[in-house]
């Protein structure tokens, strides 16, 4: 919740008693919150208190009704929520650092775009290993996609894009090479229907 001066009075003014300590300097409580225009009924006001000495430094959120346990929603499921935080920091320059738009639609195909782009980035994460499982998209496309040279062949009935100067190359020839037929042995049909139905495959030099 934004840290207004209203709810950080609100806030100071609870009595210590309104306080569940739970370990020392740190202390939560829990109060009765209805949103303004809410149409739900009353939620409520869930908030951290660090510090044993008079005076409140809170940090706070709203909660629906049905959430209760207040030590669970601030402390213990903390790290699920900060996947969110580095989700956007790993993945801001697909994207998600700024809106040029405002038309709706354009923001759904945007986002949907950007969603299909970071799951495929995530999987090359994967491939390559380290230290690339810790870059982030910028990091990918200054220095691995910017520095990538290649050549594009076609032979028969399949687009052969070959790779030079790749990374973990034996790492991608496992996944990438020979693709049509790893995609029939899943099941997958190799053929790329917008690519006139050539199928795509790798290589690694």
């Amino acid at each position: 919740m934004p840290q207004r001066r209203g709810l950080q009075a609100r806030c100071a003014a609870l009595p210590p008693s309104a306080f569940t300590s739970r370990w020392a300097g740190y202390a939560t409580a829990k109060q009765p919150w209805t949103l303004s225009g809410s149409t739900t009924g009353p939620g409520y006001h869930l908030i951290q208190r660090s510090g044993e000495k008079p005076g409140i430094t809170a940090t706070s959120r709203s909660s629906p009704p049905a959430t209760v346990r207040k030590l669970a929603d601030l402390s213990e499921h903390y790290p699920e929520r900060w996947h969110i935080e580095e989700f956007f920091k790993s993945n801001q320059a697909l994207g998600w650092q700024r809106a040029g738009t405002l038309n709706l639609n354009i923001r759904y195909g945007q986002m949907t775009l950007a969603l299909v782009a970071q799951a495929l980035l995530h999987q090359l994460r994967l491939r390559l290993g380290s230290p690339f499982a810790q870059w982030d998209a910028q990091h990918f496309a200054d220095n691995l996609f910017g520095g990538l040279d290649g050549a594009v062949q076609v032979r028969d009935d399949t687009i052969v894009v070959t790779y030079y100067n790749a990374p973990n190359v034996e790492n991608l020839r496992q996944h990438y090479e020979h693709l049509p037929a790893k995609l029939a042995a899943e099941g997958v049909n190799p053929r790329i229907p917008w690519l006139y139905n050539y199928q795509l495959d790798f290589r690694f030099a």
